[in-house]
């Protein structure tokens, strides 16, 4: 026991003794982390930050403000000049080069013909052992090497009820992983397993947005890839298939579509009851994100079926929140109340509660050519880089921080935190989408030098501290992303690059195409209350809207009974 005493002893030391010398010579501690991206400021500065004016706030450094306070004839910006050296995204990786950089700093056909086995290994060490001891339950529990689905028990576990809903989740979201890895005999096999054993008519509270990202996206992408007549993935047409995918993916969104009603705003409940609607006590908050993030699902399925409820649904709520961003910033928070459209959370990012927000209004428009979609997303786009980047106007060159995207109030831009997310590594893969690759690259080099130093993303990092707040990595796929959209030299042969379609990846990597029947759609424009060019007003129930009733012909409510009365055969 003596031992453990000493070592407590030598920690609690090494931590006064960076305390002493931050509060001595006002340095934040390093914590042994030779970071490539060099951070100098401290907690007095991140201090003046938050409470000066916002006006002096918008430099393109992060110190800029400090200096400004001290001397007003120092106003200077971070100057790009024809004398300014160039520095490329590229040093970043330059300092301390060690094994991990000799090893993957060049990608050899060999090397990657090793690794994609690697992955595909990875991938069926998960899936094999899940159908060995989990299905049909939703998932594997690793530590008891049993199946797991919804806590009955503890209802209020939403870290587990929230997404495991009884309708074995994991053979659901692997389908179109299957055939990306082109096993056909096992994709034909999961995809009877679906058709024979699933059904949403469960009573489980599952939240609106991890069903329909996971369960309704895999069951359109598998749907749409196997009925594709091009083929790209070869002959994969299953006998006596009638688009039973399909119909579970109708079945289960219009179980979700409760969750649209009774709201003042249009913005959905967080959760529903897949048998019996919203839960009577549900909660009136859900993030941005959350209910944000539903068209590019919705949209799909609208337009392959020939019905505009679920789309319009999905657009409504986007509208809602997008009509309640700042008027002075032009940013959203992460938390709202769906009856009054108030802020109950005023934090502006890209991570958590934010991130899928952003990402489905470009690929709404890539999916759907929408260009309302596409002007929200670059009015939403050129705040962010107003009010939440912080650092050098340039990536690669002039003086001053590298490019760091921090969390704001999101009516005043002041800084809110010091930390960042590792959801926010998809960022870099959506500027991609955007035409930014500078910037991207750049960007994603600093989430890199992060990963390179732990070997994965902390779920938060604190960049003032240059040190982790949350120990934990969840798996996160986000920064895989980027890498791909980025990089693209994996897998050449595989399909989703030799193909003549083009693809995009829904926010759980579901596969689609972009396809021009998505473009196309059987019925007329939703909102006719809004004009392009007027600023839109501070909530959507204050905008004059068409009836349902003559929209559809009945109401949102007898449309859903009355689909939920044709799949049970009573109509």
């Amino acid at each position: 026991m003596q031992w453990r005493s000493i070592v407590v002893g030598l920690l609690v030391l090494r931590v006064l003794l960076n305390c002493a010398v931050w509060l001595v010579f006002g340095l934040g501690p390093s914590w042994g982390f030779d970071f490539p991206i060099k951070f100098t400021f401290n907690l007095h500065k991140i201090q003046l930050l938050q409470d000066g004016d916002r006006a002096t706030v918008k430099t393109n450094a992060w110190l800029q403000h400090m200096y400004d306070n001290r001397n007003p004839q120092a106003k200077t910006c971070s100057k790009i000049s024809g004398n300014s050296p160039k520095k490329s995204y590229l040093s970043f990786f330059q300092e301390g080069r060690d094994d991990y950089d000799r090893k993957y700093s060049s990608f050899p056909d060999a090397l990657k013909v090793k690794m994609r086995g690697m992955a595909r290994d990875m991938f069926y060490f998960g899936y094999d052992n899940y159908m060995k001891f989990a299905f049909p339950e939703d998932e594997l529990n690793p530590i008891a090497c049993e199946g797991r689905g919804p806590d009955v028990l503890n209802p209020s576990n939403i870290n587990i009820n929230d997404v495991l809903g009884n309708y074995s989740l994991t053979l659901i979201d692997a389908l179109d992983t299957l055939l990306v890895l082109g096993n056909v005999t096992e994709f034909h096999r999961a995809v009877k397993l679906v058709i024979d054993t699933v059904s949403f008519d469960k009573d489980s509270t599952v939240q609106v947005f991890e069903a329909n990202i996971r369960i309704l996206g895999s069951l359109i992408s598998a749907h749409i890839l196997l009925t594709d007549p091009r083929h790209p993935f070869g002959d994969i047409a299953l006998k006596d298939y009638d688009n039973e995918l399909l119909h579970l993916a109708h079945d289960l969104a219009v179980r979700l579509l409760p969750a649209f009603e009774n709201t003042s705003t249009g913005i959905p409940y967080p959760r529903v009851n897949l048998k019996r609607g919203v839960p009577p006590d549900s909660i009136n908050e859900t993030c941005t994100a959350g209910a944000g993030s539903l068209l590019v699902e919705f949209g799909i399925l609208s337009r392959l079926i020939g019905d505009s409820t679920f789309e319009w649904v999905a657009r409504r709520a986007v509208k809602a929140l997008w009509n309640l961003r700042s008027n002075e910033t032009g940013l959203l928070g992460n938390v709202v109340n769906i009856q009054t459209g108030q802020w109950v959370g005023k934090q502006s990012g890209l991570g958590a509660g934010m991130d899928s927000f952003y990402e489905y209004l470009l690929k709404s428009y890539i999916l759907f050519g929408e260009k309302e979609d596409y002007r929200m997303f670059s009015a939403v786009y050129e705040s962010i880089q107003s009010h939440l980047r912080r650092g050098r106007e340039a990536c690669n060159e002039g003086d001053g921080d590298p490019p760091l995207y921090v969390n704001v109030n999101m009516f005043n831009g002041q800084i809110m935190n010091t930390w960042i997310d590792s959801l926010q590594a998809f960022f870099p893969g959506l500027q991609v989408l955007n035409g930014d690759v500078e910037n991207a690259i750049c960007l994603h080099a600093f989430y890199y030098a992060i990963w390179k130093r732990f070997g994965a993303l902390p779920e938060r990092y604190n960049w003032q501290l240059q040190a982790p707040d949350v120990l934990f990595y969840p798996l996160r796929p986000e920064l895989v992303e980027s890498t791909y959209l980025l990089y693209q030299l994996f897998d050449e042969d595989n399909p989703l690059h030799k193909s003549e379609s083009k693809y995009i990846f829904t926010t759980e990597g579901h596969v689609v195409p972009i396809d021009q029947r998505f473009r196309e759609k059987s019925w007329e424009d939703q909102f006719p209350c809004e004009e392009p060019n007027k600023e839109p007003p501070a909530n959507i129930s204050n905008c004059e809207r068409i009836p349902e009733e003559r929209r559809y012909g009945l109401p949102l409510k007898s449309i859903y009974m009355r689909q939920i009365d044709h799949m049970v055969g009573l109509s």
